[in-house]
């Protein structure tokens, strides 16, 4: 891999992070970078939706890996919501221990936390990526209610929003209070009971969508 394109990656990372995925131009990309081609963001990744695709790619192969052996335990026999919560928040709160890790929680919520996400969230239909192998361990354990109203993806945002205000706040020498909380929090959310007005409510809702 050159050294501009790592440059380049580690300019991304750092300004997204700071200012907002929004807010950064490829301009200011390459001149944080120090690159001396005009062209050279283009070349290594096409668009910002590429440099979003290679950061977070470069943080995978270890929050896979992570999330993976957690939900391997938990088919192994250690049942129930937390486990799988811990599943969830484990891996990206182990991101918070270096500053490439922080600054990609941040610009992961940034992502998420959006009508329309600039990177396809594909890897949640993906059955080789972590996300959607607790998705489909999670599922049995909803109400159908709280299924059909999107919950696993409010513990997902849930857990990247708090990750990135932490990440902001870093770094810090001890997460383990934190994570624990988190956890329990992402666990209340994934096993809340919906109430009768929710659910009568979303019941007129899917009537008038059909």
């Amino acid at each position: 891999m050159s050294d501009t394109r790592e440059r380049l990656l580690d300019a991304a990372e750092t300004l997204y992070a700071a200012r907002g995925v929004d807010a950064v131009s490829l301009r200011e990309i390459l001149q944080e970078a120090g690159a001396r081609n005009a062209t050279a963001v283009q070349y290594h990744f096409g668009d910002r939706a590429g440099i979003l695709r290679a950061i977070f790619a470069r943080h995978a192969p270890e929050v896979e890996a992570r999330r993976h052996a957690l939900l391997d335990a938990y088919e192994d026999g250690e049942q129930g919501v937390r486990p799988l919560a811990a599943a969830l928040v484990r891996p990206m709160a182990a991101r918070l221990a270096d500053a490439s890790g922080r600054s990609y929680l941040q610009i992961w919520a940034d992502v998420l936390n959006r009508p329309d996400p600039l990177v396809p969230l594909a890897v949640l239909d993906d059955p080789r990526d972590s996300l959607c192998r607790w998705r489909t361990l999670v599922e049995p354990l909803l109400e159908e209610d709280a299924a059909r109203l999107h919950r696993r993806f409010t513990a997902i945002l849930y857990a990247a929003i708090e990750l990135a205000r932490r990440a902001r706040s870093g770094p810090r020498t001890d997460d383990r209070l934190f994570t624990s909380y988190l956890i329990d929090v992402v666990a209340a959310i994934l096993g809340a009971p919906v109430s009768p007005e929710t659910r009568r409510l979303a019941d007129e809702r899917d009537a008038a969508r059909r």
